[in-house]
């Protein structure tokens, strides 16, 4: 299986392809446009900056490709973000893959929200085999409010989408690659899809 993480210079890249050897899966790190368009699975993922990491996109013409590809797609953390119509970290237009606004999270609580929290209302395949408030590591200071596209939720300063689905597309807010067997079951899940 032909499997390309996106390479923007805004991931946690090392981490995802020790995660996808476990798996028995090897994940090529690449900005190749041809080399992304024909791969089997593409994960867009990201850490870091939403206006700074747009730029990347555009400058690379990722920012065109991306919405377009018809092979399944997982956004991870800034990565699902992006995949929005915009963020307001950095007053950031997104790839508008996803009708939805990324929101900062209050100032009523610890910002960034780092560390263990768990993911609920789990619905789609996506899941398969995973429980019910199972524990997830998130990073992260935004925040995409619950949508009709929702597959889980999560609850810091209020609820919002920890994962979403639209047609091929699957965002992640949290980083399953760093979420131990549980994390590894979903990827394993998007794998197989």
């Amino acid at each position: 299986m032909k499997i390309a993480i996106i390479d923007y210079g805004a991931g946690n890249i090392k981490s995802i392809q020790f995660a996808l050897e476990r798996l028995g899966f090897k994940g090529v790190l690449t900005n190749d446009i041809s080399f992304i368009k024909n791969a089997d699975k593409v994960i867009f993922p990201g850490v870091g900056e939403a206006s700074s990491a747009m730029n990347k996109l555009v400058e690379s013409g990722l920012d065109v490709l991306i919405p377009t590809l018809k092979q399944p797609v997982l956004g991870i953390c800034l990565g699902m973000q992006l995949m929005c119509a915009s963020s307001e970290e950095g007053t950031t237009k997104g790839l508008s893959i996803f009708p939805s606004e990324v929101l900062r999270f209050s100032n009523k609580v610890k910002v960034p929200q780092m560390g263990w929290n768990t993911i609920s209302k789990l619905r789609n395949p996506f899941f398969k085999g995973i429980l019910e408030d199972s524990f997830m590591y998130l990073v992260h200071s935004y925040y995409v409010p619950l949508n009709e596209f929702a597959i889980a939720e999560t609850t810091y300063d209020k609820k919002y989408a920890s994962a979403m689905q639209k047609d091929n597309f699957y965002g992640v807010q949290f980083h399953p690659e760093k979420s131990g067997a549980v994390g590894e079951g979903i990827l394993k899940n998007f794998m197989e899809i």
